[in-house]
């Protein structure tokens, strides 16, 4: 560790939320010195955003709730010293960039916090654009955020924070809404912010491939929200990787395929777990090859499904004020399918499948989901046929628990109240939720409000599900039971969309894929054959999977095999 005088210390911290029935986190201690960046890990609801707010003082002064053990930072106590003082010393990034835009351009955004600092002019200025040009965002300063994709707005959050020039930066999900350019783009900034070893990083954070060129340090709460796990990340990943899996607790994908590897015999079984992919291709150097392995079946190819599509589009053509964001899009998608739309950040996915869902109606005459045109249909009808998942949860929840939040839709219908509680008691069990059900919909973690949404869309049986990024703030095992949940509703029938950034997710999970590109198509059909096109991804400015790019195909379908 950094010989330093901490720049945080955290001793025996319990917090308990109004209306919860247990503290998480739990009797937590630690300290945070210069040049270290920590992974803060865990599965979804043991607390991990909870510590991050009491970093800074909005636990307990602004975020209501009871407060065991001490949070100091500066040498001041984070539960006395005033919030606006504490971000001198702790800049935070929330998991929702929204919380915290308030101003009418990137510029002032940026500029806002320094502002009120009493920094001179030109001092401001600098370091607004330096800031701004870190993320890739300077020659768009006088954009309003609105304009901003979710990802834009994601970045535009960082460079607040990389502007207060804080010692201590604590990040929750700060690449949840990025493209994988975009990730390495936040993530060279964040690596030069600590190259000098005068500031620290906390990092909340489920997608690890990235973070792993630059972390050193892993603290891992268990589903209790106390302290299983803290030291040098490589160790902690490599010692305790059963433990972390069955914790639900996201690894580095490369960790993953090598213990996928290991047990099919591709990999000695003492040889050191990679975290990179890097690591992973060196260590599959020597691995049999196809021809090795008798019997091999041949990459399973995605089935194209007969009869009419489900869903069509033709000519479809969205604005949204002035701005024109999808240009003339044709698309069939056929009944049964798990389909991904996929592209860069500003790309028209979600204006995609808000226009399919009838959230923001298209123009009339231009789509028809299972017979209905979205543009006509009243959003009863639309309910009926198609459950839509919002990329933020808080979006779309109307009632006071979680309970009522799943019974409305059924309640709307005229649904017997015996019927309510064996189809809400059963979906609260299979999202994990049942200890919840009593509790506000906005007191949930992240993880847990996606489930909640997930929910929300299920519960009346529609025939097709659409959902903006589905894992954003879920632990490995949600997201994998999420996952197998919507294999089984296809299987059953349910027709499948989802917009998503990760593409190992999109090449292991999914039948077809839409890849979209300035508002346009720029592919689509069967999600092997557009993985096997070379240039298609990247045309689009995305970057395929680091798997990907370091493996053979042959490994990559034992790998998705597996995954399924």
């Amino acid at each position: 560790m950094p010989d330093s005088e901490p720049l945080l210390r955290v001793r025996d911290l319990s917090l308990t939320h109004a209306g919860a029935h247990r503290p998480s986190p739990e009797g937590v201690s630690f300290e945070v010195r210069r040049g270290e960046v920590v992974l803060l890990l865990g599965p979804s609801g043991s607390g991990k955003s909870t510590l991050t707010l009491a970093l800074n003082g909005l636990i307990p002064q602004a975020v209501p709730a009871d407060i065991a053990g001490t949070v100091i930072v500066g040498g001041r106590s984070t539960a006395d010293a005033p919030v606006a003082e504490l971000s001198a010393d702790v800049a935070m990034v929330f998991q929702d960039p929204d919380a915290q835009l308030v101003t009418g351009t990137l510029l002032d955004e940026v500029a806002f916090a320094l502002e009120n600092m009493l920094l001179p002019v030109e001092e401001v200025l600098r370091r607004t654009e330096e800031a701004l040009s870190r993320v890739g965002l300077w020659e768009r300063r006088s954009w309003n955020p609105d304009r901003l994709s979710g990802g834009g707005r994601q970045r535009l959050a960082i460079a607040c924070a990389i502007a207060m020039g804080s010692p201590l930066i604590v990040l929750d999900e700060p690449t949840a809404n990025l493209d994988p350019q975009g990730i390495d783009d936040v993530y060279d900034a964040l690596e030069d912010l600590v190259s000098g070893g005068e500031r620290a990083i906390i990092l909340v954070e489920h997608n690890l491939d990235a973070a792993m060129r630059f972390a050193t340090r892993a603290i891992v709460l268990d589903q209790q929200g106390r302290l299983a796990f803290d030291g040098p990340v490589a160790d902690v990943l490599r010692s305790n990787t059963d433990a972390l899996i069955d914790m639900g607790v996201w690894l580095p994908a490369a960790t993953l395929a090598g213990r996928t590897l290991r047990e099919k015999g591709l990999l000695p079984a003492d040889s050191p777990l990679p975290l990179t992919p890097e690591e992973l291709a060196d260590a599959v150097a020597h691995a049999p090859s196809s021809s090795e392995r008798d019997g091999t079946p041949q990459p399973e190819r995605a089935r194209m499904l007969e009869g009419a599509p489900l869903i069509r589009t033709r000519n479809l053509t969205v604005r949204r004020g002035r701005a024109e964001i999808l240009h003339g899009v044709d698309l069939d998608i056929d009944a049964g399918s798990l389909t991904a739309i996929v592209g860069a950040n500003g790309a028209g996915k979600t204006t995609l499948i808000q226009s399919l869902a009838g959230v923001v109606p298209p123009p009339r005459g231009q789509a028809t989901v299972d017979g209905l045109d979205p543009g006509r249909a009243s959003p009863r009808d639309l309910a009926d046929r198609i459950g839509f998942v919002f990329q933020n949860p808080e979006h779309q929840f109307i009632a006071h628990t979680v309970f009522d939040e799943l019974a409305h839709g059924l309640r709307l219908r005229g649904t017997s109240d015996a019927e309510i509680a064996e189809r809400v008691g059963a979906m609260l069990h299979r999202f994990g939720l049942e200890h919840k059900a009593d509790m506000h919909p906005f007191l949930l973690s992240g993880g847990e409000k996606r489930r909640l949404s997930v929910g929300t869309a299920l519960i009346t049986r529609p025939r097709v599900l659409a959902l903006d990024e589905p894992t954003f703030g879920q632990d490995r095992a949600r997201a994998d039971a999420l996952l197998r949940l919507l294999a089984g509703l296809r299987d059953e029938g349910t027709t499948i969309l989802i917009v998503t950034h990760d593409l190992q997710l999109v090449a292991d999970r999914t039948t077809h894929t839409v890849i979209l590109s300035d508002g346009r198509v720029h592919a689509a059909g069967p999600t092997p054959e557009l993985f096997a096109t070379p240039g298609l991804f990247e045309s689009a400015g995305l970057r395929l999977p680091a798997l990907h790019r370091a493996l053979s195909p042959d490994l990559r379908r034992i790998l998705a095999e597996a995954a399924r």
